[in-house]
């Protein structure tokens, strides 16, 4: 039977939970909400160690012990965890990663094959011999010793209680029941249901799980229940509600999982996690450590210092078409919002005629954007005839490449805001975008440009800063290309 009413003995139970929750210790809260990374050091280290009992192991039943053997070994040791991590053995923010090694035997097979050779190479190099045989034995004890090790290291770590994720469930009813029961009967996944919160309580057949609070009070709850994971079943929560409930967690550094509708037809869905059967669409928390800064920096110092160099012929042409067309600087220059607010002077090449900020009142009926925010203008009659070749490929952004290897931007980054549009952030997860360097691209570049109005703008801001991920870069990059030469949303 379904009830809206809160028990005494679920307020009771909140109460106990909100006083066990707020002894936990914050080092251990945070150890279990980095376990992910917990068990990639884990998973290096017992790589490392299988890779040198296998290549001795090979030597040893060879008779190749020598100087040339121990290279063998350390080149060994170096060439299969590398392999490992180019293949995605160490993405351990995945369920699946946490619980077991069964998903990872196809991609270990692959890595297995891409070191064959190379090792085949070391071997014949240092002239140690039976080539083949070392090369075959190595890898043979690489894959047996690699599923011993890994094993043990993930039996050892769900055996660590410090490292069992407190999970608050978004929901009630049958489906966060079935959510419940799931996660006990599954304890390899490492996931503690502690309490439910929803608006309208409806039974979920577990009476000694508490009620905790209202979707509104979630932010206080995850600090207060020591939160590590956030798992949203079927609620009657509306769309706006769930989507603040989803940027509480991540802000708060909490991954989130979300049973999808339908779930019971998604089983052929490779996409999703599956706990017990029941399919989980994941969010991983974001992890914006100083080392995913330091990597996102020497990324745009190398970056930009290389495509100056490339396309710095282009540019001095560029200089000298806007010269030659109009009268006015080479560059235009204006104040932009960086990261933290911080001011600094965005370069770009002048588009426009001199007057252009002149006659920009005069021209305020036209503006086709109708955000309030905006000023744009698809045939805009102050851009120069050099400037709507440039603007329609994005050429006029080079200079900005300067502002990338002094550190005000970044390569991939938000979009660099006017000051009066940062005034215009009303809401406070729209100033997580701040929390990086505007980027010369993004997705806004990807997918729309100048046709994607402001809120939607700030949102795939907030989506790229959120899920940030130095790979994430590197495919904006990539699709960056194909978005400017097709010349689509530009003017």
């Amino acid at each position: 039977m379904e009830s809206s009413t809160v028990t005494p003995r679920q307020r009771g139970a909140a109460t106990e939970a909100g006083k066990a929750a707020s002894a936990s210790p914050l080092s251990t809260r945070g150890r279990a909400r980095r376990r992910g990374a917990v068990l990639a050091r884990g998973l290096f280290t017992a790589d490392s160690l299988a890779a040198v009992l296998a290549a001795s192991l090979a030597l040893v039943v060879l008779g190749l012990t020598s100087i040339a053997g121990a290279v063998f070994v350390v080149g060994t040791t170096v060439l299969w965890p590398l392999a490992a991590f180019s293949i995605g053995l160490y993405r351990s923010d995945q369920l699946s990663s946490w619980s077991s090694a069964v998903t990872e035997v196809p991609r270990a097979f692959v890595a297995l094959m891409l070191i064959t050779w190379p090792l085949f190479g070391i071997a014949s190099a240092l002239q140690l011999g039976h080539p083949v045989e070392l090369t075959f034995i190595t890898v043979g004890g690489i894959a047996v010793f690699t599923a011993i090790a890994r094993t043990a290291v993930r039996a050892g770590l769900h055996r660590t209680p410090e490292l069992r994720q407190r999970t608050l469930i978004l929901g009630s009813g049958m489906v966060a029941g079935q959510v419940v029961l799931k996660l006990d009967n599954n304890a390899q996944f490492g996931l503690v249901p502690v309490g439910i919160v929803d608006d309208e309580v409806h039974d979920i057949g577990t009476p000694d799980l508490p009620w905790l609070g209202r979707f509104s009070d979630l932010d206080t709850i995850i600090e207060a229940q020591a939160i590590d994971r956030v798992i949203i079943a079927f609620s009657r929560a509306s769309h706006e509600q769930l989507l603040e409930s989803i940027r509480a967690c991540r802000d708060a550094g909490v991954s989130v999982d979300v049973v999808p509708r339908l779930f019971e037809f998604l089983d052929g869905v490779r996409a999703l996690e599956q706990v017990g059967g029941l399919p989980l669409l994941s969010i991983g928390a974001p992890m914006l450590t100083s080392a995913s800064i330091a990597a996102k920096r020497v990324l745009d110092a190398v970056g930009s210092a290389a495509l100056i160099l490339l396309f710095s012929p282009l540019m001095i042409a560029i200089a000298i078409a806007i010269k030659l067309e109009s009268r006015g600087p080479v560059f235009f220059r204006q104040p932009r919002a960086g990261r933290g607010n911080s001011s600094f002077q965005m370069i770009k090449f002048r588009s426009m005629y001199l007057d252009a900020e002149q006659r920009k009142e005069d021209m305020a009926e036209l503006n086709e954007a109708s955000d309030g925010v905006m000023f744009k203008i698809r045939r805009d009659p102050r851009v120069t005839r050099v400037g709507r070749f440039i603007r329609r490929f994005s050429l006029d952004e080079l200079p900005q490449l300067f502002n990338v290897l002094r550190g005000e931007m970044s390569l991939v980054g938000p979009r660099p805001l006017i000051f009066p549009e940062t005034a215009a952030l009303e809401e406070d997860w729209h100033l997580r975008r701040l929390e990086l360097r505007p980027g010369l691209t993004g997705p806004w570049q990807v997918y729309g440009r100048s046709q994607s109005p402001f809120q939607e703008m700030i949102r795939f801001d907030y989506q790229y800063v959120a899920g940030w991920s130095l790979a994430r870069d590197i495919e904006i990059l990539l699709a960056t290309l194909p978005a400017v030469l097709s010349g689509r949303g530009a003017y």
